[in-house]
């Protein structure tokens, strides 16, 4: 892992500090742990079963059912709940873009939510897109642990999802963390990581080149996912042309967003410290 990450993930975890994960009534009649809650948790009265996931508790493994079908199934039991944050994040190449704040934002912001997280009592699981999704090494521990956060994925997110979807926790809370830069349709991939959450979050994390239109002249450019290169001259109609298509792509996310009833905003990754308002205004974080 480039040193630059690893220096961005302490970065964002000493800010998290200062902030805790609000969680959704909801994802309080979840599964197990620490919190009372009305559906499932380690107290005696067995309720139900479901597959075992990662950072799942072994003590809990249903080895008879093991036995018989060789497949890792977990006992719940009602009464308590501990609450879990799953982030998704975009490790395209796109979200690499070079000699910008964007791979560094993407660290930070991803450090900042899972020591808010942490805050809050709430477990976490982090996914990374590419080969299809992937639990990013050590991320149960705190982000200056984690490993093998490398942004070079020449899949998009909805590619991945079509290959291997992540192994969401039921009623977790969920934050999606792309630039939302390739083509396709959002619906699809908000409804699967929709389904079955209490509450889900997109952020759209641009950088300021991504956010502002090309200044007048020669340009090149180099596609992030193919690394193919063309040489563009950009005018006053093209600069407003990325403009406008930049606004379509943000409305089709947000238009997606709304009718999955998912919350979603855009944070510039130079102005992250100074973004995490929005995340407070959104009710996805509170002063610790």
């Amino acid at each position: 892992m480039e040193p630059s990450i690893r220096q961005a993930l302490a970065d964002g975890q000493q800010l998290g500090l200062r902030y805790a994960l609000q969680i959704p009534q909801v994802a309080a009649s979840g599964l197990t742990g620490s919190r009372s809650g009305r559906r499932a948790g380690s107290s005696i009265d067995f309720q139900d079963y479901r597959e075992y996931q990662p950072g799942d508790d072994l003590r809990f493994i249903d080895w008879g059912i093991y036995a018989r079908t060789d497949r890792l199934t977990i006992k719940l039991y009602r009464e308590e709940v501990t609450p879990h944050l799953d982030l998704i994040l975009d490790a395209s190449r796109s979200m690499n873009l070079p000699e910008t704040a964007k791979p560094g934002g993407l660290a930070r912001l991803a450090a900042l939510l899972a020591t808010a997280a942490a805050n809050a009592q709430c477990m976490q699981a982090v996914w990374l897109s590419g080969e299809g999704f992937q639990r990013l090494p050590n991320d149960t521990l705190v982000p200056s642990a984690w490993d093998k956060l490398t942004l070079d994925s020449q899949r998009s997110p909805e590619q991945s999802l079509a290959m291997s979807p992540p192994k969401l926790r039921r009623l977790g809370v969920r934050v999606f963390i792309s630039d939302l830069l390739w083509p396709g349709e959002p619906l699809q991939l908000l409804r699967h990581l929709r389904d079955g959450a209490a509450a889900l979050y997109v952020i759209q994390l641009l950088a300021q080149e991504d956010a502002l239109p090309p200044e007048h002249g020669n340009l090149r450019v180099v596609d992030s996912e193919t690394g193919e290169e063309t040489q563009i001259y950009i005018d006053s109609g093209m600069a407003k042309q990325y403009s406008d298509n930049l606004a379509r792509q943000q409305q089709s996310w947000s238009d997606a967003c709304r009718q999955c009833g998912a919350q979603m905003t855009t944070i510039i990754a130079e102005k992250l410290e100074t973004s995490v308002s929005e995340l407070e205004a959104m009710q996805l974080l509170m002063p610790a």
